[in-house]
């Protein structure tokens, strides 16, 4: 293969993390856009846990985790030091907690349906806990979340706040969180996010390679 192929999905935060450290440590791949409900017998033989996103390097290894593949890629080049030697530590727990803390209660607040234990409101008053967490460190660091400068924190985190915003954007706009409001603003009208969101149609054998990005 002349570059490394990522199986991706547009709409998932974990694939949205690996193209934004693509694109910004400027890696050239080729995309191809999965299907969820219909994946491809390609993706699943190098990666039979069929999540996305899937890098698949020239020389045959695999690196099938979001976070590992930003960590790859700022490896390469890191032009804005999103990964500073001394902020390590910080922006790796504060992913976790993202990772292992808010997430499920991000999921069960955008599929409140299927679970019933408890009304919407419930789970998204959890998901205000880590609203309140990164409120207080936007407030702090200028506008972003470990240093008055961008790290791969905020662009690891994005991604999932933008998707719990979006389970109801009007209630969001209207919650008092502005620095979370205009931290998430502020990526969406981003020319890093522009460049990371166009509409691919779904990859098959044999379709046109799509350099990304």
């Amino acid at each position: 293969m002349a570059d490394p192929i990522l199986y991706s999905f547009r709409r998932c935060p974990y694939a949205m993390r690996a193209r934004l450290a693509l694109a910004y440590s400027g890696v050239t791949t080729e995309l191809r856009e999965v299907v969820l409900k219909d994946k491809p017998q390609a993706m699943l033989d190098i990666s039979p846990k069929g999540t996305v996103p899937v890098l698949h390097l020239q020389d045959g290894s695999v690196i099938d985790e979001s976070l590992d593949i930003m960590f790859w890629a700022l490896a390469k080049h890191d032009p804005d030091h999103w990964l500073p030697t001394e902020q390590d530590e910080q922006i790796r727990k504060l992913i976790e907690i993202n990772d292992t803390e808010f997430k499920p209660w991000l999921d069960k607040y955008k599929y409140a349906d299927r679970h019933p234990e408890y009304p919407q409101a419930y789970y998204r008053l959890q998901c205000e806990h880590w609203f309140k967490e990164l409120e207080t460190r936007l407030a702090k660091n200028q506008g972003w979340l470990i240093t008055n400068t961008e790290t791969l924190a905020d662009y690891a985190i994005l991604p999932f706040i933008r998707q719990c915003a979006h389970v109801d954007l009007q209630w969001f706009e209207s919650a008092e969180y502005p620095q979370l409001q205009q931290w998430l603003s502020r990526f969406k009208e981003s020319q890093l996010f522009s460049r990371i969101m166009p509409k691919f149609i779904k990859w098959e054998p044999g379709s046109t390679p799509i350099s990304f990005p």
